[in-house]
């Protein structure tokens, strides 16, 4: 993925559009034109780039659609698209995947959040700063009216997925988020959901790949016609939260082509003539056999006590280098998934006789030179026969048994442009001027725009 950096803005000529904000709508003829109208006299009045408005129709069986055509026309910078599907998500993955702004942002259509955050809300991914950005109610210094229903799923939401997915950002659903144009271009491919719990896996796959996520605390006002079913919509969510917790646990997801060789980041900067990732293998190879030399220390005294030092010795080994591979194996060289696992435990089994030989030859040798030594003397020579090993089997992991598969970087064979599929060519104005109409037959979308 290439280096954030700021967004070129030419200070001169015609405001190229940096910003397309998208506004998804189901049956929202009541006040479609009410809030698209005060959205694009903000925008034009207070925003300092070139920007653009999507209406998002999601299958609207109202004058939804007609009243977004009709905007089309006597507003500049607007765009109706129509959508023969419902689903806030699927509508948003089809603006995004696009659209040729480089920044793409969506606000609900009740205006709940004030607009006074929209340039915050940006602004970090225009310099380069940040990926994502999103509204959270939630934060610090956040303003929020709503009624105590709403404010209690919000927060046991939030909640849940802390504990089960393990995320840090405070505020999930919030109709109010941006995205970087590359960013979106490479996410939105893994993105599977196309309803309400698009917003979550968006968030999830961002964090779990590296991406900085801003929080603007937003000033809200909860809508009090708000036509979302809180049950369905709370179901659905948690089959979702299953289905990305189950593909984080085994691996199913290609989160090592995600994660960013920023060259901004310095943590991305590789030494001169260190092979790449070597610095972070052997600091996660440490802390493994460290542990691994603490199980395996712990063990060989409890076993001692009922077996003979060569028994316990190999019993001890054994199970630790079970342990000692799978953790390297998930955590050092980040290899995912069930594929090789059974092939990488056997290889690691040899390695373990190695060590077995080595630990065993150590102790042959002390009873050798001094027949019913001490076990602390047992205990030193073990453990710097175990240090001799450890070495020796990271070499080994390194150069044979995880040789090419660390998962810190781009797959092989790894399309690190654009994700396939991305369209831009219907985005592109009239050269000949006028009202324009694009259809797609694949999705079944159609757009209504003006052009100058």
């Amino acid at each position: 993925m290439p280096a954030r950096s700021p967004l070129a803005v030419p200070r001169t000529g015609p405001a190229p559009t940096v910003l397309d904000v998208v506004v998804p709508v189901h049956n929202e003829e009541g006040c479609l034109e009410t809030s698209v109208r005060r959205l694009h006299a903000y925008l034009t009045g207070h925003f300092p780039y070139g920007f653009r408005i999507t209406i998002a129709d999601n299958a609207s069986t109202d004058g939804t659609y007609r009243i977004a055509t009709r905007l089309t026309r006597e507003l500049g910078d607007v765009v109706a698209l129509r959508l023969e599907r419902k689903g806030r998500g699927r509508a948003l993955h089809t603006v995004w995947s696009r659209s040729d702004a480089p920044v793409r942002a969506y606000l609900d259509v009740d205006l709940s959040t004030d607009l006074n955050a929209l340039l915050p809300l940006v602004a970090p991914l225009i310099s380069g700063h940040s990926d994502i950005a999103i509204g959270s109610r939630l934060a610090g210094g956040a303003r929020v009216v709503r009624g105590p229903k709403r404010e209690l799923i919000s927060r046991s939401y939030n909640l849940l997925l802390r504990g089960s997915l393990l995320t840090r950002f405070s505020d999930a659903q919030c109709g109010f988020k941006a995205v970087r144009g590359d960013v979106a271009e490479r996410l939105l491919p893994l993105v599977q959901d196309a309803e309400w719990f698009f917003d979550t896996e968006l968030l999830v796959l961002a964090e779990r790949a590296g991406m900085r996520i801003h929080e603007v605390p937003v000033d809200w006002v909860d809508d009090p016609d708000s036509r979302v079913d809180l049950l369905p919509t709370a179901l659905a969510d948690l089959r979702g939260v299953w289905r990305v917790g189950r593909a984080l646990a085994t691996g199913a997801l290609p989160l090592a082509r995600l994660r960013r060789p920023f060259g901004d980041d310095p943590r991305d900067h590789a030494l001169r003539g260190v092979p790449r990732g070597l610095a972070r293998q052997l600091a996660g190879f440490c802390v493994v056999g460290l542990l691994s030399t603490l199980a395996y220390l712990l063990l060989y005294s409890l076993l001692r006590q009922v077996l003979g030092a060569q028994s316990a010795n190999a019993l001890a080994l054994l199970l630790t280098a079970l342990g000692n591979t799978a953790a390297n194996r998930r955590h050092t060289f980040r290899v995912r998934g069930r594929t090789g696992v059974v092939r990488h435990q056997a290889q690691g089994l040899l390695v373990f006789a190695i060590g077995l030989t080595l630990t065993g030859g150590s102790l042959a040798a002390l009873e050798a030179a001094a027949p019913h030594p001490p076990h602390s003397a047992e205990m030193a020579v073990l453990v710097v026969a175990n240090l001799a090993a450890t070495l020796l089997r990271f070499l080994l992991f390194r150069t044979w048994i995880f040789a090419g598969e660390d998962g810190g970087g781009p797959a092989p064979g790894e399309d690190t442009g654009p994700a396939a599929g991305h369209h831009t060519g219907d985005e592109s104005p009239d050269a000949h001027g006028g009202h324009r109409t694009d259809s797609s037959p694949d999705d079944g979308t159609r757009t209504e725009r003006t052009t100058a």
